[in-house]
C-alpha cells in the first residue's frame, strides 16, 4: 500500500511534514524524540515514510508543553511514564514540579541580579565622558574578581 492510499484510507495518520506544521517541531526533533524513546517507534509505510497517529500527536503536544515549562527531556520522559497512571503518580509529579519551580525561582533571582547590574552599567555609561564603563567592567582584572563575584 502506498502512502497516498494509506492516508486517504485513514485520515488519522499524519506524515512528518504534517506533524511539523501542527506541532511546530522540526522533523529532526521528531526523529530525535523517537531515537531517545520519548516517542514510541512510529508506523511506517513500506517505503519507510513515518506515519503518526492521534496518540503520537497527543504525546508530542504533552512534550512541547512540558518543554515550554522548562522540564528537561529526562524529566519529560519520567512525566510521560507517570502520565499512564496519574492517580498513583500524583505525589511524584507534584515533587518534580515543585523542584522545577524552585529552579525557576533561583533563575529569577539570578536574572534580577543581572538586571540590576546591567542597569547600573547603563547609568554609569550615561554619566561618563571618558572611556566606556561597560567595556571596563567587562574587562575585569583578576584582583577585582573577589569584589565583583563570579
Amino acid at each position: 500500500m502506498n502512502t497516498s492510499s494509506l492516508l486517504k484510507a485513514d485520515p488519522m495518520h499524519y506524515r512528518i511534514g504534517d506533524i511539523t506544521r501542527i506541532i511546530g517541531l522540526s522533523a529532526d526533533t521528531l526523529r530525535y524524540y523517537e531515537k531517545i524513546d520519548l516517542l514510541p517507534p512510529v508506523n511506517r509505510t513500506t517505503s519507510g515514510i513515518r506515519l503518526y497517529n492521534e496518540s503520537d500527536l497527543s504525546r508530542l503536544r504533552f512534550i512541547r508543553r512540558a518543554k515550554s515549562m522548562s522540564f528537561t527531556l529526562t524529566e519529560i520522559a519520567r512525566l510521560l511514564e507517570m502520565r499512564e497512571d496519574p492517580q498513583h503518580a500524583r505525589d511524584e509529579v507534584r515533587e518534580l514540579t515543585k523542584r522545577k519551580l524552585e529552579e525557576v525561582e533561583s533563575h529569577m533571582e539570578e536574572l534580577g541580579t543581572l538586571r540590576n547590574e546591567l542597569t547600573l552599567l547603563i547609568n554609569l555609561c550615561r554619566g561618563s565622558n571618558a572611556g566606556c564603563p561597560i567595556i571596563e567592567d567587562l574587562d575585569i582584572h583578576p584582583e577585582q574578581e573577589k569584589h565583583k563575584g563570579s
